[in-house]
């Protein structure tokens, strides 16, 4: 229900956008936030990028000015546009979207896409 792309190699200080394509059951009527998180190699995943339903974006202190956060009603989509990328942005990013059912909430997340940094 979640389709990742975008991720890949890039040199210190290139862009990278990040896309995550909702369908299914998850309609934009029904999606509470859409974020991104990270995973590096024997770190814990963190909470990169945050989009409410109203468009409210928040962004971790380690991203900010850097990373924005977007999406696309229209197309259920959400995107992550990467810009200055460091070695230490290197990470398996994922995708997640919460799902507000009649007061319940429902948690979905992408397969992952790798994001490598390096010269």
């Amino acid at each position: 229900q979640l389709v990742e792309s975008g991720g890949g190699l890039v040199q210190p200080g290139g862009s990278l956008r990040l896309s995550c394509a909702a369908s299914g059951t998850i309609t934009i009527i029904s999606i509470y936030s859409m974020s991104w998180f990270r995973q590096a190699p024997g770190k814990r995943r963190e909470l990169v990028a945050t989009i409410t339903r109203g468009g409210s974006a928040n962004y971790a202190d380690f991203v900010k000015g850097r990373f924005t956060i977007s999406r696309d009603n229209a197309n259920n989509t959400v995107y992550l546009q990467m810009n200055s990328l460091k070695p230490e942005d290197t990470a398996v990013y994922l995708c997640n979207v919460v799902r507000s059912v009649a007061g319940n909430l429902f948690d979905y997340w992408g397969q992952g896409n790798q994001v490598t940094v390096s010269s």
